[in-house]
């Protein structure tokens, strides 16, 4: 890897790392705390890439991207961030950016960013791009399309790379996991977000309602939700709409159609639900977002955002006390983000002072499974049923891991009665058995990362990242090398 790189951000750890890495990889590094810093370096003419973090001291990262394009338009930028969010994929994607990676990143990942930029620097020839409109700002949208889990990222990057195309979209998902705000996002963030947006539903599709809903939508984006649910003829009238629009006389205004269903569409079309002509129509582009019993990492962060937004509505400040928090995470959550949502503005109005405790926890997660007791609610997969004096029975000496194991599982079991746990059960348990694990061997090695990789027999990189997917407290003892 051969060039000069300038990396901004405020965390002197990172600007570490990348310097370190960047060097023995035969590059030149400058790093900088200061965005003032890393623009005086780009217009003195140094740098054959930028890497940035968005949240500085001294501004937004993303904001900066058209004065560095203004200053050398050759000049590709890596955006990093912290703001987990569809907003921040999008807006460093209308930027131009060369890449977008999250925080906490992998750092392989990024070296491999770096050598694409720096092998695809542009001749002298290469004609100089049209200046940027300032990156776009959205409003907060009423579910929060938050997320670091990798699934999460890929689905911002999708949507980041189609939002301007005119190509249909179909958005597939479990109820509440955010549909309707991911489609009502093709449009506010779009191009098309100063025309007219449209929702039809199977209740309301009659000729005149698809008729209203074109005229208000010209130029705009028609959301269509659950097509599979619209009878023959309402699927009908849709062709024929999507059929005028693609072919007739208006046809450079014609809205973009946004689609959203929760089942799987093509199975629709199998069993005689939706038309096949109709789903062709419709699957341009097909977005398949994840449940949150998939992105269990997710959890705490959209709780923290959601008690934050409560709190700016008015409902009193909330935060989680551990216990409480071990306890959210560790719920399936069949209801998704919109079951946490709801969950989180109860437990807002409701509790009893700043911390929720867990017996608050506790009363509504069984409010929200509906069939277990408190005292049955499970904080995790491998949580036995509480004893007569909350004290839970440790394995006798000499017994194996495994035979405990398998009795608190089998115990586990047998609190569902006939039916079975929540799906997701083998990643739940194998999350339980990993942090405390990590814990242990952390203090068996004094907090030693180095120690604690080789006794786990992984790599530091992997232990890092662990740490912080787990949100292992850093202490004193215990420190983030």
């Amino acid at each position: 890897m051969d060039g000069t790189v300038l990396i901004a951000d405020d965390d002197r750890t990172i600007r570490t790392v990348l310097t370190q890495a960047l060097t023995r990889a035969g590059c030149r590094v400058h790093a900088t705390g200061s965005l003032a810093q890393l623009l005086k370096w780009v217009e003195e003419g140094r740098g054959d890439l930028v890497i940035t973090d968005v949240m500085m001291p001294d501004g937004n990262g993303i904001d900066r991207i058209p004065a560095i394009r203004e200053a050398r338009p050759d000049l590709p930028v890596i955006v990093i961030s912290a703001q987990n969010t569809i907003v921040t994929a999008i807006r460093a994607t209308e930027a131009e950016a060369f890449e977008y990676l999250p925080k906490p990143f992998d750092l392989p990942d990024l070296m491999s960013k770096a050598n694409q930029a720096l092998s695809r620097r542009p001749r002298k020839s290469d004609p100089i791009p049209e200046p940027l409109p300032a990156p776009r700002e959205a409003a907060d949208p009423a579910m929060p399309l938050i997320g670091h889990a990798p699934s999460m990222q890929a689905l911002f990057r999708m949507v980041a790379r189609v939002l301007n195309a005119d190509l249909p979209v179909i958005i597939a998902g479990e109820a509440g996991v955010g549909k309707t705000t991911i489609a009502r996002s093709f449009h506010e963030l779009s191009d098309r977000c100063d025309r007219g947006l449209a929702v039809l539903t199977s209740s309301d599709a009659t000729e005149e309602a698809i008729a209203r809903a074109a005229d208000k939508a010209r130029g705009g984006t028609i959301i269509i939700e659950n097509p599979a649910g619209f009878d023959t003829g309402a699927q009908a009238r849709l062709i024929g709409l999507i059929e005028t629009m693609e072919a007739g006389p208006d046809r450079a205004h014609a809205p973009r159609i946004v689609a959203t269903t929760g089942s799987d569409p093509q199975a629709d079309v199998a069993a005689g639900r939706l038309r096949s002509d109709l789903y062709y129509r419709l699957a341009g582009v097909t977005v398949s977002v994840p449940p949150l019993r998939a992105r269990v990492d997710d959890i705490l962060p959209l709780a923290a955002h959601l008690l934050a937004r409560a709190a700016a509505q008015g409902l009193p400040e909330r935060m989680l006390s551990d216990d409480a928090a071990a306890m959210l995470r560790a719920h399936p959550f069949p209801g998704n983000v919109r079951e946490l949502e709801n969950m989180m503005r109860r437990l807002a109005l409701t509790a009893s002072g700043p911390a929720i405790s867990t017996a608050e926890m506790r009363e509504a997660l069984s409010q929200q499974s509906g069939h277990r007791t408190p005292a049955a609610a499970p904080v995790s997969a491998l949580t036995p049923a509480p004893e007569p004096a909350g004290v839970v029975s440790l394995p006798q000496v000499g017994s194996r891991l495994s035979d405990s194991v398998e009795a608190h599982l089998q115990r586990y079991f047998d609190l569902h009665g006939d039916a079975l746990p929540p799906p997701g059960l083998y990643d739940r348990i194998l999350r339980e058995v990993e942090r405390p694990l990590l814990q242990v061997a952390l203090d068996a090695t004094g907090g030693n990362q180095l120690r604690c990789a080789d006794l786990l027999g992984i790599n530091r990189n992997t232990l890092r990242k662990k740490l912080t997917e787990l949100n292992i407290e850093v202490t004193r003892r215990r420190k983030l090398m």
